[in-house]
């Protein structure tokens, strides 16, 4: 078989790749807006062997991986880096700063809804 046969779709197989998937509306699961996972992008997927559909659109995927080489980079070093992540309370709606970042799914409060929230628990006892 020759470098070109071996290469180039046969019977199609590019073509039926491409009919079986189709562009798909994706919300992401950090800024809340839909994205688009493109038919090729699929293809990818399919070809490298991932599961997962993406959960983050382009521009907060590549904020998340410059967050996790900042910390690497600062762990490696041995400097010990103190963050203040900016998020909405989800309670009050106001803007306010954390000192982590927020898991997926989670509400994260302002200081005031967090220690108000914590004085109406009751104490096991």
């Amino acid at each position: 078989m020759s470098q070109a046969q071996a290469t180039s779709p046969s019977n199609g197989e590019w073509a039926h790749a491409e009919t079986e998937f189709q562009d798909r509306n994706i919300r992401c699961v950090d800024c809340n807006e839909d994205f688009i996972w493109t038919g090729g992008e699929q293809v990818f997927f399919h070809d490298k062997g991932l599961k997962n559909e993406p959960k983050r659109c382009k521009p907060c995927k590549q904020a998340k991986n410059e967050r996790l080489a900042a910390i690497a980079a600062a762990q490696a070093s041995g400097v010990r880096q103190r963050i203040e992540v900016s998020v909405n309370c989800a309670q009050c709606g106001q803007q306010t700063t954390v000192p982590f970042y927020p898991s997926q799914g989670r509400p994260v409060f302002c200081r005031s809804c967090f220690l108000a929230g914590r004085s109406t628990e009751t104490p096991d006892g």
